[in-house]
């Protein structure tokens, strides 16, 4: 008897620098979500698609939780935990490392104790620990605060055991359509990848006073064809920051951090599109603009 075809929704949560967007692109085999070793790289619920042979996953990487400083840390929290009840299953992923269960997981764990989903515990990070006993109290002292429908430890990094989440979350899918084609791997559009991996690529060569006081805005994303009939795509894009010191830096001396920044994003663009990019980032100083409600309305759930 042929197995029926399933879907759904599944959440990612959890602190910020677990992991979870390095486990959503190892997941879906493509780039969908800013990927840095610093907290807060994912600022909206982004969608990106598992076609599976009997199943379709439809994953929301949603920010990391933390303490709000802004009105746009604000606004990321709150798009964090309105995915964490509305979806069929919930990812929650902590770091292996951690010795005990802080407060911004309790808090985590009180909103999945009232969403009442199926939720998975991912341990993210198994390859930085020394031993297997490490694992196993980590595993206890979470199993005593909930009882949750699968553990599964990780290393997203490595690619270890990634198989495992997907094999667990289709026993708590329901049957039903595909709800994207199953060519699709996001719903972003080309404009929302290009400003996600501008971001990317400053938050990983940047300094730590600079990376989360910008946000990056492509004004100009256009197909052409040029004169050997190649096609190429032009794009115009702005790194907004908060300082006019700042703008110094992520410019950086005779212009090499952007051009930096430029050359890396066009490489990932490239080979994501399939053709030559020709890209122009700018920088510009927008005081304050992480309280500004008019930018951080970009950031929340239509």
């Amino acid at each position: 008897m042929e197995e029926k075809f399933k879907s759904g929704f599944v959440s990612i949560v959890g602190r910020t620098n677990v992991g979870k967007s390095t486990i959503l692109n190892a997941l879906v085999g493509e780039k969908v979500a800013a990927v840095a070793n610093k907290t807060q790289t994912t600022r909206t619920a982004i969608k990106a698609i598992v076609n599976r042979k009997n199943s379709q996953i439809i994953f929301i990487d949603t920010p990391g939780i933390h303490k709000p400083k802004s009105k746009l840390s604000e606004t990321m929290i709150e798009t964090a935990f309105s995915f964490i009840g509305d979806v069929d299953v919930i990812l929650f992923v902590i770091d292996a490392t951690s010795k005990e269960i802080g407060r911004g997981d309790k808090r985590i764990l009180e909103k999945i104790k009232e969403a009442k989903r199926k939720t998975i515990l991912i341990i993210n990070k198994i390859d930085m620990l020394e031993n297997k006993e490490e694992l196993l109290h980590l595993i206890s002292l979470y199993n005593q605060e909930y009882a949750f429908d699968a553990v599964v430890p990780i290393s997203a990094t490595r690619k270890e055991n990634l198989e495992d989440i997907l094999v667990e979350i289709e026993k708590y899918l329901k049957e039903g359509p595909a709800y994207y084609d199953t060519e699709e791997y996001t719903d972003q559009t080309l404009r929302q990848l290009a400003e996600e991996i501008i971001r990317e690529k400053a938050l990983k060569l940047l300094d730590d006073e600079v990376p989360h006081g910008i946000y990056v805005e492509v004004e100009k994303m256009k197909k052409r064809k040029t004169k050997n009939k190649e096609e190429i795509y032009d794009i115009d894009a702005t790194i907004y920051c908060l300082r006019e010191a700042h703008k110094g830096i992520i410019i950086g001396k005779d212009g090499n951090m952007l051009k930096k920044i430029g050359t890396y994003t066009r490489q990932d663009l490239e080979r994501m599109l399939g053709v030559k990019v020709n890209l122009k980032v700018w920088v510009k100083v927008k005081e304050d603009w992480l309280n500004d409600a008019s930018i951080v309305k970009k950031f929340k759930l239509n």
